[in-house]
């Protein structure tokens, strides 16, 4: 099992020295990752499901603030929980990733991308929330021709992206492609992460059945896809205070990944959380 923790800036503030502060610490206990969640704008009466988002709340890009996280820290992995893959053009964005992985020295490699679930939202960036889902199919398979495509360019003729020849460098460090995690909490996702992802990372409120069936349905498709189910990474939520118990139930599951998010606002409180629980797991120093 591998132990990520989240940072949530609406939660837990912006002032960017407690954030270099967490993720530094997160490292030193031996969290193998970072995850940032994103929001592009809110606004009144924002809502996901019943819970209304106060349109104050400060989500920072997660992409700047993990480029900035980079820079302050030396192993620990960055991820997003979930970037909102359909308000971001995929040619920008397969360089803004890139950049990132050669900066870091290859850390930006747990990328996990949802469809978002605000209609203004998707209104504010110009984006037709019903076909939300078909543009995020059509960016994850530009950003894999970009990283992949060589000095002679590539070229793209789809619904939503087109272009001829183009040629995106610097490439990602080391790799030929950076992965691609599928985030979401339907059955679409899960079919989503199957067919083109590297892993799946449910959220939402959903019953122990339901995500039993979500993920046979990712292995599923991938095998129906000509893909190896087995290759596919399972992320979950957990809580800073589960306990081993829970985890083993959850690896019994096919769980790959545990990303733990934090009570505690206050940095000396935030360290307790993370130092007890490095050490009740025993995370690699």
């Amino acid at each position: 099992m591998k132990f990520g923790v989240s940072y949530s800036t609406p939660h837990q503030g912006v002032d960017p020295d407690k954030i270099v502060a967490f993720a530094r610490h997160a490292e030193e206990c031996g969290f193998e990752s970072l995850y940032l969640p994103e929001h592009i704008v809110l606004y009144p009466g924002a809502a996901v499901g019943p819970y209304e988002l106060p349109p104050t709340l400060p989500y920072v890009d997660p992409l700047d603030c993990l480029s900035f996280v980079a820079a302050a820290t030396e192993r620990i992995l960055l991820g997003t929980g979930v970037l909102l893959l359909p308000y971001h053009h995929p040619v920008i964005l397969a360089k803004r990733l890139a950049t990132i992985d050669v900066l870091s020295k290859g850390r930006m490699r747990l990328l996990t991308v949802g469809l978002g679930a605000l209609p203004g939202e998707a209104r504010a960036v110009g984006v037709e929330y019903a076909t939300r889902g078909r543009r995020a199919d059509e960016a994850i398979d530009v950003l894999r021709l970009l990283w992949a495509g060589g000095e002679d360019g590539v070229s793209y003729a789809g619904e939503f992206f087109s272009f001829e020849n183009l040629v995106s460098f610097p490439k990602p460090h080391e790799v030929a492609q950076l992965p691609v995690h599928i985030g979401g909490s339907s059955r679409a996702a899960a079919r989503r992460a199957g067919r083109r992802g590297d892993g799946y990372f449910p959220g939402g409120a959903l019953d122990a059945r339901e995500r039993a069936v979500q993920w046979e349905l990712a292995r599923s498709s991938a095998a129906e896809a000509g893909r190896d189910p087995d290759a596919l990474e399972y992320t979950r939520m957990g809580s800073i205070d589960m306990p081993v118990e829970r985890v083993e139930e959850l690896a019994a599951q096919g769980v790959t990944r545990l990303v733990v998010s934090i009570a505690a606002t206050e940095p000396e409180q935030q360290r307790d959380e993370l130092a007890a629980f490095a050490k009740r797991f025993g995370l690699p120093q």
